[in-house]
Parts: C-alpha cells; structure tokens; sequence
C-alpha cells in the first residue's frame, strides 16, 4: 500500500502539471503514465488534452482604458452590455443630483449677498408675492445662509459620489476582464471510485481508491 500511495501521489501530481500546460502532452509522456498506473491497478479513461485559451495579459488593462475614456465602454470590451445601463444610470443620477444642488446654492448665495447690500428684492424675500409693505423677508439673513451651506453640501457630496462610481466603473471593468481569462471549462472533472480486484499470480486482494480526472 506504501509503493501505490506513492505512485498515486507523483501520478497525481505529474496530471496536475500537465493540466497548467497550454501545450498537448507528447503521446509518449501519456502512454507511459498510463502503463505505469495500469500495472499498479488504477483504473485509467483516455484524457483528450487540449490547447487553451491564449491569455491576454493586456486585455484587463484596456478594458479599463476604455472606461476611463468613455464610462461603460469597457463593459462593453468585455461583452457585458447589460451593465451600461447600469453604469450610465448612477453617473447620470450623481450628474443630476451635483447641478441640481449646485442650482440651489447659487440662487441661495445671490440672494444672500443681495441682502447684505441692503436689496429687498431677491427671490425669498417675499416668496408667494402677498407680503404687505414692511412686513418681514419670508426667508431671513439665517436661513438664507443655512440654506446656501445645506446646498453646497448636497453638493460636494453628489461630486464625491459622481466621481467614486466613475472610479468604481474603471475598477469593474478591469476585474471583469481579468475574471473572464479564469479557466472555467467544463471539461475539466475527477471522479473518485473505490476498486478491488484480486492478483492473478498470488490471488490476493487488492483495494483502494481509483481517481478518474478528465481535462
């Protein structure tokens, strides 16, 4: 049991190397394994090896290129057309929440520079238009300055968001494509079988395990 254990071990091994091999096995390397595991007693099935994708190391680096250019173009290079949507919809969302507050704010500071000036005449003084002569700003100095400080901070958080999902869209597109060069082929199995058959010469049992991989 000590020579099969150790025969199945560099067996083992020797497959798992072969299987990193982007070339096909030489038929020689393949016979002489077979023979040497049958003489042991492994039960041994014909592997094809086949010749792999080629990787292309630059592939993750151009996918991000592209999005860095023109966001969701990388989703594209990768094939994944169902995340532009995706990636237009938030930036166009933090796009529209930046100039919206930053609409505010302006309107808000102008109103509020006006009235340090002596005006009466912005927009928030009297907002509905029935304010009687005299009577008091419907939005005062305070609330026009904390207005104006509220907006600029809607603001400049909507442009630190704008500016994360378009990293994070760089980002996706280069794990993507990195991702999509993992070896996922379903070709690639091992099955494990207990055997037991008796020695022709000594007629003694012989039992283990038999461990069928297939690349």
């Amino acid at each position: 049991m000590n020579k099969t254990l150790t025969t199945f071990l560099l067996t083992f091994i020797f497959i798992w190397a072969c299987s990193a091999q982007e070339e096909k096995a030489p038929a020689s390397a393949k016979d002489s394994l077979q023979t040497n595991l049958k003489q042991e007693g492994f039960v041994i099935q014909d592997s094809i090896f086949e010749k792999r994708k080629a990787i292309n190391p630059l592939a993750p680096s151009k996918a991000a290129f592209y999005s860095a250019v023109l966001p969701g173009l990388g989703q594209v290079y990768n094939k994944r057309y169902w995340k532009v949507p995706i990636v237009y919809a938030v930036l166009g969302l933090g796009v529209y929440s930046y100039t919206y507050n930053d609409d505010l704010y302006d309107r808000f500071r102008t109103a509020f520079k006006r009235r340090q000036t002596g005006f009466v005449d912005d927009e928030f003084y009297d907002i509905n238009g029935d304010n009687e002569s005299g009577a008091l700003p419907d939005l005062d100095m305070d609330d026009l300055e904390k207005q104006q400080e509220r907006f600029q901070r809607d603001r400049d958080l909507a442009l630190v968001i704008s500016i994360a999902m378009y990293a994070l869209n760089i980002i996706d597109a280069n794990v993507d494509a990195h991702l999509k060069q993992f070896n996922v082929d379903e070709n690639l199995s091992m099955d494990i079988q207990p055997y037991f058959n008796l020695d022709p010469i000594t007629n003694n049992p012989n039992y283990g395990l038999a461990f069928m991989i297939k690349f």
